[in-house]
């Protein structure tokens, strides 16, 4: 079977994006959890955080649907980096400024923006549903929310919230010294190995407030590890922050990564929230291989490389070094 592919990165959180919508080839679930197990083995040529399959959407609105696979074969109900990359590929491939993209919970809302930084692509995409009911995640706990609250399995000195954007997402407030600590190490592998209060497992961030309108997020993401960046952490991240007042709904926040930086702005509305994401989607190369799923193989026809990784890597400079002087002196 001959695959064309994309890879590309959103701050450094790398996928693969396969098109089904103007090729002909779809998969069945078995081979799409088998793909993202063999192309995403960082031991490979290939190697990425997950696969991005593009499809055609039966919803009257949505220009395409976005499945995502981790490299563990898992399938995640949401995205925000890869959907930054998928809003790229659907708005150039149908010539729009704006779209409609069907993802596992919802339609979101996705459109090009001005360059976050000089000539990087840029999109901002609708992350929602959120909930904060625990039976989302699930955690199950006996109570109904956790706003700012311990688990004393899990730290003494750390308070949690919970909440699903609708990836399922446990947000620690913490200083600079908590982050080069183990703390986040321990605590990400026990609620994502055999635990008794996340079945399903959980995407675990430390956010450290810089300063009003600014922040820093590391991620431990669920069938990952720790990654670059996670969208819909730095999303639930930042709702977080607005509801310890620490930044405003409606203003911009700028969000940090290890990978480089996003924004994000939190809207409130009669109760519900929404999160805009905002960053790049920058194309690293484009490649057709030739995979046999039976043996477990693959192997590399053709790869063309994309100029965009060297202007991101200049934005990726810059945030490191600012985090270099607010972070670690």
């Amino acid at each position: 079977m001959q695959i064309n592919l994309i890879k590309g990165h959103g701050s450094g959180n790398d996928f693969l994006l396969i098109d089904e919508i103007s090729n002909p080839y779809s998969f069945s679930e078995e081979e799409r959890a088998k793909l993202a197990v063999l192309l995403c083995n960082r031991n490979t040529e290939l190697g990425a955080d997950g696969i991005l399959f593009v499809m055609k959407s039966e919803h009257k609105n949505a220009k395409g649907r976005m499945r995502v696979f981790n490299a563990d074969g898992s399938e995640a109900s949401m995205c925000g980096n890869g959907l930054r990359l998928v809003a790229r590929y659907i708005s150039e491939m149908f010539h729009l400024n704006e779209a409609v993209v069907e993802t596992m919970r919802a339609d979101l809302k996705v459109s090009e923006q001005p360059d976050l930084y000089p000539e990087v692509a840029t999109y901002q995409v609708q992350i929602s549903p959120v909930s904060f009911q625990l039976t989302d995640l699930p955690l199950l706990l006996n109570k109904e929310t956790l706003i700012n609250e311990q688990i004393e399995a899990l730290s003494n000195q750390l308070s949690f919230t919970a909440l699903a954007v609708p990836n399922p997402h446990l947000i620690a407030l913490v200083e600079a010294d908590q982050l080069q600590t183990n703390i986040q190490k321990q605590i990400s592998e026990k609620v994502n190995g055999p635990n008794e209060l996340f079945p399903d497992g959980v995407n675990v961030s430390f956010v450290k407030s810089i300063n009003q309108g600014t922040i820093y997020v590391n991620t431990f993401e669920r069938g990952v590890g720790f990654t670059n960046a996670c969208g819909t952490a730095m999303s639930a991240s930042s709702l977080v922050t607005c509801l310890n007042e620490l930044n405003k709904f409606d203003s911009v926040i700028n969000v940090y990564n290890n990978g480089g930086k996003v924004q994000c702005v939190v809207h409130k509305i009669d109760g519900s929230f929404s999160i805009d994401l905002i960053g790049n989607a920058t194309y690293l190369y484009k490649a057709d291989i030739d995979v046999d799923l039976d043996h477990e193989s693959f192997s590399i026809a053709s790869k063309n490389e994309f100029p965009e990784q060297q202007i991101y890597e200049k934005l990726q400079a810059d945030a490191q070094k600012f985090l270099n002087a607010e972070l670690r002196g």
